[in-house]
């Protein structure tokens, strides 16, 4: 949608600074005029926690003038500044593209549209209403011109677009025309036409669907699809106008519609100046889903509550809604809860209405002069269009910026937690936010009760969940071989959404546990909350997350606790959170027992137990394990003195030394080690520290 910023009810559309193409079909932005100058505070603008910024990085042109007309390509999202009809030189800079593409070309006439294939291997000029020239940029190539001139008679090009690199479809007052173009040969082969009265057309590279506007009143809208040389048509729809319109004129303008895809499926924006409904004041955008198969249906109503001039984005799947004469905007997010009435939801905004961040204009010159301030940025001015999802131009300033959505902002505007996860989980970049969130919430001054607290758990997991069944699903396809019988198969995409236990461990929940600024009970209740929610979706729990439960309680003296907690499998069985409580046994003796009980419920292998607690060094506890099942007479000497000797501790080294001089006394009648046992080192190193006579002498009977 080539919208200059305020587009009004109704009206005629007031012309643009001179030569400010908005580039969608090569004709000048639609005004909705308003006075320029300084912007003044109102509607809440100064009221802080501007949610919307303009990218810090904006692509910078020759602002529009007499000599110079500035385009826009929505495909390749690129600037074209052609300054005398291209013979003084043409600049082409984009958003991703650094590296700005200058040419110039013969003066043949006023450029209407200009636009490069995808990949900026061929340029596309109109220049007459029945033709289009075409210029190869590929290397080695011949720079001459070839032209194609459409092929219905009597017909008017409104417009073209590249649907890939190769393929163009030309917009004709009398229909559609899909093209092959054949760079080698210079030439073009028309693929497929369609004969239709259009009004005017829209154009979604996303979803690559050209919307034509036909009938007299214009609001019956026909989609085509395109694809790899395919053209679909899909089927019509009609837009309800807000009355019965009083003459046979057009009464549907392209100002007032916007293609757009909203997670993953493609709609229809449609701005209504008046609710259809009398009770109701104030204009609405309504959305209709256009579907690949299927009907077109209206499924959703976004209220605004104010009349006026107004403009459109899309970013990060939210709808936004520039409104001049207050110059604040509003977000709707069509995935979270509004009222039902049977066939569409109607949605009020998200958040109350804000200004997008003041921005500065950096001067440009030598250093010398750029000591200068920047220039605040006219935000909100009659010379912005827009054009989607989330391309705003100030023709009159040279400035191309995309439309952001800062996520922090919303924490303090949107105070009722669950809604705020609902929102902020849709979002690209949210894991950090949300992370701040968990921790905000613990915290003072702006703890949360525990049901706010188990209710943002439950939704964050409710998503990890997702992701950990997708996960299991696609590795399930995988490992049974059926991947190869369906080739579109794809790995689930871990976005910043899924929120493992790992993040919510490292950034919240330990760090929340050493701050001990809340009362322990409070903690312990927050800990077990989690562990709760992960065992309500199902979800393994990781063993730190116990060892977390099992350390806080330790630091409070809360055995008894501990002891039910283990008791009645609150905490579940372990290796490592056996291991955890065989190490608490000299704070804590009974826990020797519990983590014994433990490992014979998990009938695990006992030398691996022994191995974990080795590698802690935690070697009498290894010892004592092994006696406790049973096993001592048949361990590895070498291992456990191996062990000792690490420890650096010469009394435990003396004390296991003496065990198993005593085991062997008692196997074989005589305390030395054989050979095969290779612990001659460690002979030579107890000899060293206590001496020859500390080694024990056989007992004889």
């Amino acid at each position: 949608m080539a919208a200059a910023m305020g587009r009004e009810p109704s009206g005629p559309a007031e012309d643009e600074t001179p030569g400010a193409a908005a580039a969608g079909a090569g004709r000048e932005g639609g005004g909705g005029g308003g006075e320029e100058g300084e912007g003044r505070a109102r509607g809440g603008a100064e009221a802080g926690g501007c949610y919307l910024a303009l990218c810090a990085r904006p692509v910078h042109f020759e602002k529009a003038n007499p000599v110079n007309c500035v385009f826009f390509d929505e495909a390749n999202k690129q600037v074209f500044a052609v300054r005398s009809g291209g013979a003084t030189g043409v600049v082409v800079k984009g958003l991703e593209d650094r590296n700005p593409i200058s040419f110039r070309m013969e003066d043949k006439g006023e450029v209407k549209c200009i636009k490069f294939s995808l990949g900026n291997k061929i340029l596309a000029v109109q220049r007459t209403l029945k033709s289009v020239d075409f210029l190869n940029f590929i290397p080695d190539s011949p720079q001459l011109e070839y032209t194609q001139e459409c092929k219905t008679k009597n017909a008017n090009i409104l417009g073209f677009c590249w649907t890939s690199s190769t393929e163009i479809v030309f917009i004709t007052d009398q229909g559609i025309e899909f093209y092959q173009v054949l760079p080698e040969k210079r030439s073009l082969k028309l693929l497929k036409n369609q004969s239709i009265n259009v009004n005017w057309y829209m154009y979604c590279p996303e979803s690559s669907v050209i919307l034509l506007s036909t009938t007299v009143l214009g609001n019956v809208l026909q989609p085509f699809y395109f694809k790899s040389g395919t053209m679909s048509k899909l089927s019509k729809f009609e837009i309800e106008l807000p009355a019965a319109p009083k003459s046979s004129k057009l009464s549907l303008s392209e100002r007032d519609i916007a293609m757009a895809t909203i997670y993953g499926q493609l709609y229809v924006l449609y701005l209504r100046h008046h609710s259809r409904t009398s009770n109701s004041t104030g204009a609405e955008v309504v959305l209709y889903h256009l579907p690949r198969e299927g009907s077109c249906k209206k499924t959703h109503i976004l209220k605004l509550n104010r009349t006026g001039k107004f403009a459109l984005n899309v970013v990060d799947n939210l709808v936004v809604v520039h409104h001049q004469d207050t110059e604040t905007s509003v977000i709707f997010d069509i995935k979270l809860k509004g009222e039902f009435d049977g066939s569409t939801t109607i949605h009020q905004f998200v958040l109350p209405p804000r200004s997008i961040q003041p921005y500065q204009i950096p001067v440009a010159g030598p250093a010398s002069v750029t000591s200068q301030a920047p220039v605040p940025c006219k935000l909100y001015s009659s010379s912005w269009i827009v054009f989607q999802p989330d391309i705003i131009i100030s023709a009159s300033e040279g400035y191309l910026w995309s439309l952001q959505v800062k996520l922090e902002p919303v924490v303090n505007l949107l105070l009722d937690k669950g809604k705020l996860m609902d929102f902020l989980l849709q979002r690209k970049e949210c894991k950090m936010v949300i992370l701040s969130v968990c921790s905000q919430m613990l915290s003072e001054p702006e703890r949360g009760s525990l049901s706010v607290i188990a209710t943002v758990f439950d939704k964050l997991n409710q998503e990890y969940k997702k992701y950990l069944e997708a996960e299991q699903s696609y590795t399930m396809v995988v490992e049974t071989g059926l991947s190869r019988s369906n080739p579109l198969l794809k790995r689930p995409v871990r976005t910043q959404a899924v929120i493992d236990q790992s993040d919510m461990y490292t950034h919240v929940l330990s760090v929340f546990t050493e701050k001990k600024e809340a009362p322990h009970k409070f903690t312990i209740a927050v800990l077990m909350e989690y562990i709760r929610s992960l065992n309500q979706f199902q979800i393994a729990v990781q063993h730190y997350l116990y060892e977390l439960v099992i350390k806080t309680l330790v630091q409070h003296n809360l055995f008894y606790m501990l002891h039910q907690f283990l008791q009645y499998h609150v905490l579940s069985d372990s290796k490592p959170l056996a291991c955890l409580l065989l190490s608490l046994e000299s704070i804590y003796p009974p826990a020797h027992q519990l983590s014994l009980d433990m490992l014979k419920r998990l009938s695990t292998a006992n030398d691996e137990i022994v191995e974990v607690l080795l590698s802690k060094h935690q070697v009498l506890a290894a010892l004592r394990f092994i006696r406790g099942i049973g096993g001592h007479d048949s361990i590895s000497a070498r291992k456990f003195l191996d062990a000792a000797k690490q420890a650096e501790d010469e009394m435990l080294f003396y004390t296991i030394f003496r065990f198993f001089e005593q085991r062997n006394q008692r196997l074989r009648g005589n305390p030395s080690f054989t050979p095969g046992e290779h612990c001659e080192e460690h002979v030579t190193f107890f000899k060293q520290v206590f001496g020859e006579h500390a080694l024990m002498k056989p007992t004889t009977f």
